[in-house]
């Protein structure tokens, strides 16, 4: 990975035509990676595939770890407010345990299974810098701190420390589904996965 200072976009987009520009690399960038892994896509194919200049390219980004970080940065934090929308509509009611715990891993499984591709090549293959691993740590522990509240708030709860069942639940069920999405084991399909998960949480959870 390129040092630290070279990671950081070289400008922002003010204007519509320049914000096109860096969209078009973007998508350009994931298309490629995607397809041809972090090695493969260098900043050349990027461009031409964006259909811009090299030179317009580094006008934004300085390298393609820039652009790499610019993807995860997005990735991570589209995400995570997907699997927070479900949070905040469960905080408006009630709903049995079960069913909470089968919508979160619903949604763990979706986060994981869009654009699992990239996913690999962002989390398994790149060598993405520390700040940016800093940033998805975040995100968890912030994730795990709105599941405490749902867990500590809800009557069939019996745990003495929702805080560290929450942890552990989304540290659990995020690195299952990570691994069966990204290298999926045969004869298990998401729903047997998703029903032993709920069936193991679940029972946990009641003391």
């Amino acid at each position: 990975m390129s040092p630290r200072l070279q990671l950081k976009p070289r400008k922002k987009p003010s204007q519509a035509r320049s914000k096109a520009t860096v969209e078009a690399i973007l998508v350009a960038a994931a298309q490629l990676f995607r397809w041809q892994g972090y090695a493969g896509a260098t900043t050349d194919r990027i461009a031409a595939r964006a259909g811009v200049s090299v030179g317009s390219l580094y006008q934004y980004f300085p390298n393609k770890d820039a652009i790499l970080v610019a993807l995860a940065e997005r990735h991570i934090d589209t995400g995570f407010a997907l699997v927070r929308e479900l949070l905040a509509e469960a905080l408006t009611h009630v709903s049995p345990l079960e069913s909470l715990l089968r919508s979160f891993v619903v949604a763990m499984i979706a986060l994981h299974e869009h654009e699992p591709e990239l996913h690999r090549v962002l989390f398994e293959e790149a060598p993405l810098p520390s700040s940016l691993r800093r940033r998805l740590r975040k995100r968890e522990n912030d994730l795990a701190t709105e599941v405490a509240e749902l867990l500590e708030a809800h009557p069939e709860v019996r745990m003495r420390n929702p805080r560290l069942m929450a942890y552990i639940l989304v540290q659990t069920v995020d690195s299952l589904v990570h691994n069966f999405i990204l290298h999926p084991p045969k004869d298990i399909d998401a729903k047997s996965l998703t029903e032993e998960l709920v069936r193991m949480l679940d029972q946990h959870l009641r003391g």
